[in-house]
């Protein structure tokens, strides 16, 4: 097309609208300074606690601020991590040259049968029998609002959350139409877990209440129940027929063994129990920003697997369609290869080992710079987080007086402790606690 005719079609285009593009801007009616009748009467909403902690310490111009507020996972310079399992994966992707078509509804059948063996086992028998309904979701937070909408449409009113539990598990079941009940699982004067009042409350609860359980690295507690306990906790929900539902967001980053990390969904298989569960991959494969995750349900035959699926696909549909592909793609690759598979779970144990050696290194410096406590929790918590037993206002003089940006209930992401900060960490912390 030549330069005259190109700006004739321009001058055809923009024609018709010529009137519009000389008004003057002021007379535009959406530049009101009054506000407008339709959205003026909506007020501003709170600022999410985790994403307006992450915009406080942008605007910080502090040089030696720290942020342990962001669960995501950091090397030991401070910086985002991707592992090399991931890298080789992208690489051989962008090789195959791959569309990007829409998935279906329930996602990629290969992720999602590679996802289910991954957390019930190569051998599960409810796999074996394709009694296990399962969907691709938006990582864990999608899982859990399609499983809540699921429930409240087939009659159920309630769902009991351990007390503290993730700050989002509350508003997503309560935004799925349930009622969000607690049970208690925190002890906070002896920084441990509360297991006698964990057992009284469910054992209150009425009968076939559905239960949420953290599978490993309690959030934001880092304090899960021994295998002794779980099974304690198996019985108790089978004598009641109590509904487990467990949030796996930590399989193989929690402990660095991705079948130990999935022990306590097992056992609960074992023991016969038709539980869901949710699965995040973004803190074990580092996908943060690509939003995979499963969803799935153990029946009792293939049958009712199937009624569940469609149901399942149901809730989904006019929720978001379909999932996104990229990220799923990534995890089906490196576990379709049992040596990528091997890598990736070596590397993940890295990240769990790491975690665990700043956990000992400020324990060890906080019963210097804070001796008039204890400080054994942090080394028996587990996963992304400590627990820390701060105060709100010890938080907020952590922030105001020292840079240090963590959640106002005294979690500290262990993934943002680094061995140039532990030191820094551990004398703030013994300078508000004096």
């Amino acid at each position: 097309m030549t330069s005259s005719s190109t700006c004739f079609a321009r001058r055809a285009l923009i024609g018709p609208f010529q009137k519009y593009l000389k008004k003057p801007a002021s007379n535009y009616r959406f530049l009101s300074t009054s506000g407008s009748y339709e959205w003026s009467k909506i007020p501003m909403g709170p600022p999410d606690p985790i994403v307006g902690l992450n915009e406080a310490f942008a605007k910080d111009s502090f040089p030696n601020k720290v942020n342990v507020g962001v669960g995501a996972y950091r090397d030991d310079n401070g910086r985002p991590s991707v592992l090399p399992v991931v890298r080789q994966a992208e690489k051989m992707i962008a090789e195959k040259g791959l569309d990007h078509e829409y998935l279906g509804i329930a996602g990629d059948p290969l992720f999602v049968k590679l996802a289910l063996k991954f957390v019930y086992g190569e051998n599960s028998t409810p796999l074996t029998e394709n009694a296990v309904a399962g969907v691709q979701t938006l990582s864990g937070t999608g899982g859990l609002r399609v499983f809540g909408e699921l429930l409240a449409k087939f009659g159920y009113k309630h769902i009991y959350v351990p007390n503290p539990t993730w700050g989002n598990h509350i508003p997503i079941f309560t935004l799925s139409g349930l009622e969000v009940r607690k049970y208690r699982y925190y002890d906070t004067k002896t920084s441990s877990l509360d297991f006698d009042g964990l057992i009284a409350d469910l054992k209150s609860a009425p009968d076939g209440s559905v239960v949420l359980l953290h599978a490993c690295a309690h959030n934001p507690t880092g304090m899960d129940p021994t295998m002794e306990q779980w099974g304690h906790v198996s019985k108790l929900m089978t004598d009641k027929k109590l509904l487990p539902f467990f949030d796996c967001a930590y399989q193989g980053f929690a402990s660095g063994n991705a079948p130990s990390d999935a022990a306590a969904i097992r056992m609960f298989v074992e023991d016969g129990h038709h539980l869901a569960v949710v699965q995040s991959f973004s803190k074990n494969f580092g996908l943060y920003g690509d939003r995979v995750g499963a969803l799935s349900v153990v029946t009792g035959n293939e049958k009712e697997a199937q009624s569940v699926l469609s149901q399942l696909k149901i809730v989904i549909r006019p929720s978001y369609s379909n999932p996104p592909r990229y990220g799923s793609q990534i995890v089906s690759v490196i576990l379709s290869d049992p040596k990528m598979t091997t890598d990736f779970i070596d590397q993940c144990a890295a990240m769990a080992s790491r975690i665990g050696t700043m956990r000992h290194q400020l324990r060890e410096n906080l019963e210097t710079t804070a001796p008039d406590r204890s400080w054994s929790h942090i080394t028996r918590q587990i996963g992304m987080f400590a627990y820390s037993g701060l105060t709100k206002e010890d938080c907020e003089a952590l922030r105001d007086k020292h840079h240090i940006y963590c959640t106002l209930d005294g979690r500290i992401s262990m993934a943002g402790v680094t061995k140039g900060n532990v030191q820094y960490i551990a004398d703030a912390i013994g300078d508000v606690l004096k």
